[in-house]
């Protein structure tokens, strides 16, 4: 079953635990790329180098290109009510929580391929 997770470092400690990490990258490299945005994530990423690098991209593209930034939250299908939902006081705690979303609707899709096959 989904569960809710508390952070971003307990999503993908779950991620790792059930051996679905790596797909969970794949998701992530696949779905950016769809988006047209670039970020390179090594195979052997280490999770809380993922977020970092992902964080650090949704900063960029918030403050940089911001229509690159709405067309990756469409792709990645990031729900908006969760996006309107971020009560935060700057733009690096707002990127953070948008990390999570994006991390939580990726784990989605990897962990319903997992459950009910493709």
């Amino acid at each position: 079953m989904v569960v809710n997770f508390p952070n971003i470092s307990a999503l993908l400690k779950h991620a790792t635990d059930q051996s679905l990490y790596q797909n969970l990258v794949s998701q992530l490299q696949k779905d950016f790329v769809f988006a047209n945005v670039f970020i390179e994530l090594p195979d052997n990423i280490s999770p809380e180098d993922l977020k970092t690098l992902v964080h650090e991209k949704v900063y960029y593209l918030i403050m940089e290109k911001f229509t690159d930034y709405l067309n990756l939250l469409y792709i990645i299908d990031v729900p908006e009510k969760a996006v309107k939902a971020i009560e935060a006081t700057d733009v690096v705690e707002i990127s953070e929580r948008v990390t999570f979303e994006i991390l939580k609707r990726e784990w989605q899709k990897v962990w319903f391929r997992n459950e009910y096959g493709s």
